[in-house]
């Protein structure tokens, strides 16, 4: 592992658009010899993306092994790169500037779904203050160092893991430390409700939702993106939510899942198709996910 680490500590030194079409070629190679991973994600693209012929899924999905490649061998610009080198590549919008004020001033969820690219994002904002996020413990002592320090190397970040619970979480809204929530994995039927995403019941988190009511926080979106021709990185933050959550928890969720969808099509080859995102199935159903 440490040797892993060293090659990626090397790489942050390449310019961006030959790092990225490394990247993008170990993205093709993936594609090919992960045949489970390309299975998984074809479903998920067949389930969401019916209106597709089977060739446009295919390249999106090909697209997609790119974009994950690439987001992992850039990290290494994102934990070692300098600041000015890493504000050169990142475009802010809509001002070109991080809404600290805005996001520190009360209670804040970053929302922040599962595209490639979401830990820039981190990244953009640790850059201008401090913020919390949930985060999965590596097995790799050495990695999970660097993982730790590489999101912390600005300002100071909390990182919560699953095991420590929600009390932490609320703490740190109760003290106005900006919270990113990346809600749209499947983790089962705990606290989660069945809706509609991309027109598939989901097991979904509600905890935005309940967390947004329990804390009175607000709810800023948050989505990363991969500019054209190796340009950096797009990190875009939509406006707060109105009347979020509301008394309806499903509601609010299924309205969160909504917004998910529209920004997936807005970039669908970045999200994270790799995912078993309809795993857990309503009353016994079948696994989607099976071969026939």
């Amino acid at each position: 592992m440490k040797l892993l680490l060293g090659l990626m500590w090397l790489l942050h030194w390449l310019p961006l658009p030959l790092l990225g079409r490394i990247g993008k070629f170990v993205g093709n190679v993936l594609f090919v010899v992960m045949s489970p991973r390309r299975h998984i994600t074809l479903t998920n693209l067949r389930l969401c993306m019916p209106e597709l012929t089977e060739a446009e899924r295919v390249q999106i999905a090909r697209q997609h092994f790119q974009a994950y490649s690439r987001s992992i061998l850039e990290r290494s610009i994102l934990w070692w790169a300098p600041e000015a080198r890493l504000k050169r590549l990142i475009r802010l919008e809509p001002h070109g500037v991080i809404p600290v004020a805005a996001m520190t001033e009360k209670p804040t969820i970053l929302l922040c779904p599962h595209f490639v690219c979401l830990d820039v994002a981190g990244a953009a904002i640790a850059m201008e203050a401090s913020a919390s996020s949930m985060y999965v413990a590596q097995k790799s002592p050495a990695f999970d160092k660097v993982l730790r320090d590489g999101r912390a190397r600005f300002k100071p970040v909390k990182l919560f893991t699953r095991q420590d619970g929600i009390k932490p979480i609320l703490r740190a809204l109760r003290d106005k430390l900006p919270y990113f929530m990346l809600p749209d994995m499947d983790f089962g039927e705990k606290d989660a409700e069945f809706v509609p995403f991309f027109g598939i019941e989901a097991a979904t988190l509600t905890a935005t939702a309940r967390i947004a009511a329990t804390t009175g926080a607000q709810v800023m979106p948050v989505i990363a993106t991969f500019l054209p021709d190796y340009q950096g990185y797009g990190v875009k933050f939509y406006p707060v939510w109105d009347n979020y959550p509301g008394d309806d928890m499903v509601a609010a969720t299924r309205r969160m899942n909504a917004f998910i969808e529209e920004r997936v099509r807005e970039a669908p080859a970045e999200y994270f198709w790799t995912h078993k995102r309809f795993k857990t199935r309503p009353n016994g159903e079948p696994s989607l996910y099976d071969k026939k």
